[in-house]
């Protein structure tokens, strides 16, 4: 069979192309060794099935375990609705994942379930079992969210718990150690059930270890998938620049590395010539944002639904606020667990650059459906900003701006906010480069609150700066730093847009050619002022 990049379910390491995780599975594999129960909570198709199969692949050749690799996707919802219910299906689950290579096991549990009525019943079931087994039993129980809606659950994971306190103390036997994966963590799965104040912190799964295992992959790790990928296909590719950029755009989020490599692969690579050009990539990302995949669906689905966190979002993508990432705060803490946010330099984040392109597309559609800009598409229609080689004229775009802004906002300057003006770039922009280019966004801190936008269009990138004018020292100050950010990427000219509302005479409407030298390099910039 031949091998393939795989986005949906299971990785399996004779039919897909995978990250060597080696590192990390040994970290779990530790935590299993001390006897530890714990949760491996990661956003959607961050890998975690993946992880428990390698687990049980590794530890089946160690004749002191017995695995049980369960799951709650598909048991559906009758067997939540009472604990007769659930204890006997919960003891056929585990004789149907024995079934096939322990079948005497098997036919064991299901003979206690004439026996199981309540969660004390199985509770001495589970004690019988693991003396019959007489080795270290490891159970493992993907998707636990499939259980969110219903007290049951979280009554079984207090079972678990008095089991694992007795067992501690010599007074009961059950599970060497207890391996649970979702999305949420049992604290959030107890806020869903039970939101009251009174029963907030008391988790019944307060036993479980920390999870520090980071999930997402590095560049390094990344470039054993290409590794594998060169390998088995003979495709010739620069690994190092792949493995970058990959990262550039993901961040490791595992199912968007995979994505951008299968799109290249199967969509964009020539079949008779397999040489992956440096410029795939970016077709790659525009090709992706086009998407509207499961992954995606849950993204938009998850802020939608709720209003606090899509407005917390809105303000770090849209209005380019720094918010310092404190964990225990609700929201940051949701959007964590839905892989929105990350922590970056003490601040909140957006993931990766992906996701940051398709909720700030999604949402600025809103915006410019909400404020109803009709007046802009009499400046920012697209052709007039493509040269004739298909690069993009971004002074073309700040002078039109400039124009815009000046027979358009003139009179509403009084009121006007540095995020309204940021805004309003913002869409000006996007109709123009969409479909074919990013504009990956980047607050800059400290007292002159800069706003960086990464232009990428076609295979050119483009710095632009915009700020509010805060006076001379700090706009000498903010050149230099423009100049040393453009040496970063090794850029030789760059675009500085500033929204200036003093009222001084001639001001409005002035465009400056600039130099700074970083390095003995000169730097041009473009200023525009508005």
């Amino acid at each position: 069979m031949e091998k393939e990049f795989n986005v949906t379910g299971t990785c399996i390491p004779e039919m897909h192309y995978m990250v060597n995780t080696s590192d990390k599975l040994e970290k779990i594999i530790k935590l299993i060794e001390k006897a530890k129960y714990f949760i491996i909570n990661r956003p959607r198709q961050y890998g975690k099935t993946t992880t428990l199969y390698m687990l049980e692949r590794i530890l089946d050749k160690n004749s002191e375990y017995l695995i049980i690799s369960t799951s709650f996707e598909g048991v559906g919802d009758l067997i939540f609705e009472e604990e007769q219910r659930f204890v006997k299906e919960f003891l056929q689950i585990l004789a149907d994942s024995l079934f096939l290579q322990h079948e005497d096991l098997a036919d064991f549990l299901e003979e206690q379930k004439s026996k199981v009525n309540s969660f004390n019943d199985l509770s001495k079931a589970i004690a019988r079992f693991i003396i019959k087994v007489n080795k270290k039993v490891i159970l493992m129980i993907d998707e636990v969210d499939k259980s969110s809606n219903n007290q049951l659950f979280l009554s079984f994971l207090g079972m678990l718990r008095n089991k694992y306190l007795l067992r501690n103390s010599g007074k009961d036997k059950t599970f060497h150690s207890v391996i649970l994966a979702g999305v949420h963590d049992v604290k959030t799965l107890k806020l869903k059930i039970r939101p009251d104040e009174e029963h907030k912190y008391n988790s019944p799964w307060n036993i479980a270890s920390d999870f520090d295992v980071d999930m997402s992959f590095s560049k390094e790790e990344i470039e054993t998938m290409l590794d594998d990928y060169i390998k088995d296909k003979n495709v010739k590719l620069d690994r190092e620049y792949f493995s970058e950029k990959l990262y550039f755009y993901t961040s490791g989020y595992p199912f968007l590395v995979s994505k951008l490599c299968k799109i290249i692969d199967e969509k964009i690579m020539d079949k008779n010539h397999k040489v992956w050009k440096n410029e795939y990539l970016d077709l790659a990302v525009k090709e992706l944002l086009k998407e509207d995949n499961t992954n995606f669906q849950s993204l938009i689905k998850n802020i939608e639904n709720n209003k606090e966190l899509y407005d917390f979002i809105s303000r770090i993508i849209l209005e380019g606020e720094s918010i310092t990432y404190i964990k225990t705060d609700e929201i940051v803490n949701l959007g964590t667990i839905y892989g929105i946010l990350k922590e970056q330099n003490g601040n909140c984040k957006i993931n990766n650059r992906i996701y940051e392109q398709l909720l700030y597309n999604h949402m600025m559609m809103k915006v410019i459906r909400k404020n109803k800009y009709a007046e802009m598409s009499n400046y920012n229609y697209r052709l007039n900003f493509i040269e004739k080689d298909g690069s993009l004229n971004v002074r073309k775009i700040l002078l039109k701006f400039q124009e815009f802004m000046k027979h358009e906002h003139s009179e509403k300057r009084v009121a006007f906010l540095e995020e309204d003006g940021r805004l309003l770039f913002l869409a000006f922009l996007s109709p123009i480069i969409n479909g074919t280019g990013f504009a990956f966004k980047e607050l800059k801190g400290g007292e002159e609150k800069r706003f960086d936008i990464v232009i990428t269009y076609q295979k050119k990138m483009y710095i632009l700066e915009l700020k509010i004018w805060r006076g001379d020292k700090y706009h000498e100050k903010g050149l230099v730093q423009l100049g040393e950010y453009l040496e970063q990427y090794g850029l030789e000219e760059g675009y500085l847009l500033i929204f200036d509302f003093r009222k001084v005479k001639g001001v409005s409407g002035k465009t400056e050619e600039v130099t700074v030298k970083v390095n003995e390099r000169e730097k041009k910039i473009m200023e525009v002022y508005c």
